[in-house]
Order: C-alpha cells, then structure tokens, then sequence
C-alpha cells in the first residue's frame, strides 16, 4: 500500500482594489541589462503561456459542470505550478500524465524546457511592476521519517522557490496549525485554514500559493457607491453596494457569445476583463470559453464613454480537486499506480488529496497619480450603461507573461465563501 501525501494546492487571496480607466502598459526606462534579461525570462516563459491558457479554461469548464450555479473563483497558474513541481519528482507514466493534464505535448516541448519556463515565470511574476503586489510560492512539510532526496529539493529550491519544513502529521491539529498558519501569513490573512481533517497517515503536504493585490489606475470614488439591484437568476434578486464612475472605457461587444466586455487595467502589469454575458447566456458561454476568445476580445476592443456600474464585493473559493485534475488525464498520482520516486527514491508515495483555495476583494479603494491632476471633461451626450447587475466572469491577467492569475465567475456576489 502506497504512503499517501497531502497536496495543498493554496491558491491565495486576490485582493483587487477597483478602479477604473484603462491605459496601455507603461514601462519605465529601466537599466539595459534588466531589461535583457527581463527579455530571456519572457522568452523562457513565453513557451508555457498557451499551455497554461489551455488548462486554465479547460479546469474551468471542469469546474463550472461541478458546481454549476455556484461562484467559482481559483488560480489556474497556482495549480499549473503546483503540478509541474510535482512532475520534479514523477517518473515514467506518472510524469508524463501530469505534464499532458497541464495540456503540454511532449513532442514539441521537454519536461526540462517545462521547469525552466515556469522558473522563470515565477521569477517575473514575483517580481511585477510597481502599482501590483504579487507573491508567489512553494511549500513542503514532511514527516521526519520521510527522507527526500537532495536533488529533488536542490531542483524545487532553485525552480520553484520552495521552502521545506519538519512537520508531525501524527499530531494532526498541530500540523494543521503549522500549515494554516504558515499561508495564512504569505497570502496577508486571505487565506485561512486551508486544510483541515488532516490525516495520521499524512507523510508529505505540498502547498502553492499566490497573493495579488492590485489597484486601478482610476478609483471608483466611494460616494458614489449605492446599494442596487443584482438579478442572481429568474427568482432571486439580492441588493449589492454597486460601485459607479464615467468615463472612457475599453470595450467590446462579442455577438456570437452574446456577452460584453469591459477591459481595466490595474497600475502595474495586470489587467482584468469583466464579463457580462446577456440574460440566460452564462452557459453559452462557459461552454465554449477558450483561450482564443480572449484573444479575439483583444483584438476587437475599442475605447467608448460609458457609465459603468459594477458591484464591491469579496468571494473565496475552496476546491478538493483531485477528481477534476482526474478528469483531465492526472490519474495515477492519485493511485497506488504513482510513480513519485524522484522525491525519496522509493516508489511507495502517492497523493492523497489536492486542496486548491482562492479569494477575491473588490472594492473603490486604489492609488491615486501622485503627482498632476486632471479634471474629467465628459460631453453631456447620451452614452451607454453598463451595468454588473447579472452573474458575470472575471478573468485577471499578468500582462507582461500572459498569464492567467485568476477565474472567476461571481453568481452571487453577497456570498462570500
């Protein structure tokens, strides 16, 4: 029988501080050679993004077929990343089931052009531009009986920043203490009691995890927040504090999926899209979500005076998802079928469960130009609103990697959990 280990997947809070006006990415004259290498590591990493777009969406669609009618809210580049440090340690079958689930064809790409593309997106993403905050990071807490081998945690060291610890699973309320409350403090207080009901049997927990914070380059002024009306669905409607600004927004109205799309980007490097999909059309569009379809948005936004409401809300999503990744091809490390040699150099390790858990603050607050001030002419013509009013997606991305940070779709945004 197969020593099981706890996989923690720790998806951390996001913190997106609301505000509102879109600009393009701005780059500062930074040194030459920071710049050069800034360029390697995009090129390394570059390899990785449609892969990683790929699995996002797919894991999505998973998701939303298992909890459909529910706010989903997660990290696809944690769980990526969680995963392709496991495959560190995976051999034959085992390894090559994990890097295929990620959506990688191991024909056109190397299980060693896959680490060091994911070194390297970890490196940019845990060093982004000013105005946005984001942590990343790997975890692992062993029983002391459990000896890994230098080179596996040589290898996690150096790739994925991984940070090893003595953990008595024996004691299952203290290990969960020692775990909960080491993510508690790397991802500020979002993220608490990540696991729990921990088994005895426990022999390894590996946790990832990520902490945004960002703000928008415009703030939406809190006066001008009011309590309104949001449509949940045909029966419920729930009352929300609906932040509001005017202003030049980028926009696109997709007429196949029947959605509109609102682009801000944060100060920084990251950027969100607001999804409205139109009334009885969320499934439509959860269907057939891919990662073109965002390309396409893109390419066919255009800029537009709008009024914009949209709601302050915070959700969290808690997900055990070793059947979803079953789902998607990662089978045997979940089995005595597993192949994990490569952590202890025996083949008596499997994982026994995959805790993913993510969070999701919007509010008006967000950081003002410190410097000049503009005053906001807007023509009294007539111009259209939008308004969140209805579930609608959330989709948070890392510009200068393509990233996927965060999914989310928000049904009802006054339940928080």
């Amino acid at each position: 029988m197969k020593t099981t280990f706890y996989m923690s997947l720790l998806l951390a809070g996001l913190h997106a501080v609301a505000h509102g006006q879109l600009l393009p990415s701005h780059h500062n004259g930074h040194d030459t050679n920071e710049h050069k290498h800034h360029a390697h590591e995009a090129i390394a990493c570059l390899k990785l993004v449609p892969n990683n777009a790929d699995f996002a969406f797919q894991f999505f669609k998973e998701i939303t077929l298992e909890a459909p009618n529910k706010n989903i809210f997660f990290s696809p580049v944690s769980i990526s990343t969680a995963f392709a440090m496991l495959a560190l340690g995976a051999r034959s079958t085992t390894q090559t089931q994990i890097l295929e689930g990620l959506t990688f064809n191991l024909t056109e790409i190397q299980e060693k052009e896959i680490q060091e593309g994911f070194h390297n997106l970890i490196h940019m993403l845990s060093h982004p531009e000013g105005g946005v905050q984001l942590n990343m990071g790997n975890a692992i807490f062993l029983t002391e009986k459990l000896k890994p081998l230098k080179k596996f945690l040589d290898d996690a060291k150096a790739l994925y920043q991984l940070e090893a610890f003595t953990t008595n699973f024996n004691n299952p309320m203290e290990a969960e203490k020692q775990i909960n409350d080491y993510i508690e403090r790397k991802t500020h207080g979002k993220i608490a009691d990540l696991v729990k009901d921990m088994d005895p049997q426990t022999v390894m927990l590996l946790a990832t995890f990520v902490f945004f914070k960002g703000s928008w380059e415009k703030p939406f002024k809190p006066e001008h927040t009011e309590e309104r009306e949001f449509f949940v669905d045909a029966e419920m409607t729930v009352k929300v504090p609906m932040m509001y600004q005017t202003g030049r927004f980028d926009l696109y109205f997709d007429e196949e999926l029947s959605c509109t799309v609102v682009r801000l980007h944060y100060n920084g490097s990251a950027t969100a899209f607001l999804v409205l999909p139109a009334k009885g059309k969320m499934k439509q569009l959860e269907e057939t979500l891919v990662k073109e379809t965002v390309q396409e948005w893109s390419e066919h936004l255009f800029q537009s005076l709008v009024s914009l409401y949209f709601p302050k809300f915070s959700i969290s999503g808690s997900y055990e998802i070793t059947n979803t990744l079953s789902k998607m091809g990662i089978v045997d490390v979940f089995t005595d079928q597993a192949d994990l040699s490569g952590i202890t150099g025996t083949p008596d390790l499997k994982v026994s469960k995959v805790v993913h858990k993510a969070a999701l603050d919007v509010d008006e607050r967000g950081t003002e130009a410190a410097a000049g001030t503009a005053a906001e002419i807007l023509t009294l013509s007539i111009h259209p609103t939008i308004e969140f009013n209805r579930p609608f997606l959330m989709l948070i991305f890392d510009r200068d990697t393509n990233s996927t940070l965060f999914i989310g779709k928000i049904v009802n945004p006054t339940i928080t959990s």
